[in-house]
């Protein structure tokens, strides 16, 4: 990667996540919004994390068959950053509607949580399979991916709430991950690959760092 090409990647991601982080707190009014819509068509918030799920597994699925579709792969990465996204906002909105109606329940808690770490590893899978990045990179960045939220789910077993410390949150990792890999640098997946693992990283130790200082 040439230095102007490393710019303009660098620029970009900084911007991505400095808006991550702006529009975070704000989001909450929109999507209830959102989520009574969704509410009103009668549909279960169970509904549409099983229909998140799919299109995040889709969006693997293509990564994976970038072989199988000749030249046309250069499609895959736009296909696919589409399908996370929808993917990403159907995941906020089965929270909003299970709200909003009133159905959060244990059970709907624990599948949302298991198809969230079901499609990150298809994902991530699909990507190496599809040679857009390393295998080990990609490797990297599912483990700390994972790592995000085992560290939270552990705290919480503990009674302490780490939800929202850190900025490399799934939300914030998906989107990341679409936005990146659209630039126009060479191997631009495999460097939003890179930047998942990074702000995973962060939000890793910086939740260790508060939970050793909480916890006895």
């Amino acid at each position: 990667m040439n230095k102007a090409s490393y710019r303009i990647y660098y620029s970009i991601a900084y911007f991505v996540l400095n808006l991550l982080n702006r529009i975070r707190d704000t989001m909450d009014p929109f999507m209830t919004k959102v989520g009574t819509i969704f509410a009103s068509t009668g549909l279960s918030a169970n509904f549409f994390t099983w229909l998140s799920l799919i299109t995040f597994t889709l969006a693997g699925i293509l990564y994976a068959c970038r072989s199988l579709v000749g030249e046309y792969w250069v499609y895959l990465p736009l296909i696919g950053s589409c399908l996370i996204l929808l993917g990403g906002f159907l995941d906020i909105v089965d929270g909003s509607v299970a709200r909003i109606t009133k159905q959060v329940s244990k059970r709907g808690s624990f599948l949302d949580s298991t198809g969230d770490r079901i499609s990150e590893a298809v994902i991530f899978i699909g990507i190496a399979k599809g040679g857009f990045a390393e295998p080990t990179l990609c490797m990297i960045a599912l483990s700390l991916s994972f790592l995000v939220s085992y560290t939270r789910a552990k705290a919480e077993s503990l009674q302490l709430g780490l939800a929202g410390l850190g900025l490399g949150e799934r939300a914030e990792r998906l989107l990341l991950l679409a936005v990146v890999s659209l630039i126009p640098v060479p191997r631009a997946m495999e460097w939003a690959v890179i930047s998942v693992s990074i702000i995973a990283s962060s939000t890793v130790i910086h939740r260790i760092i508060v939970a050793a200082k909480k916890l006895t």
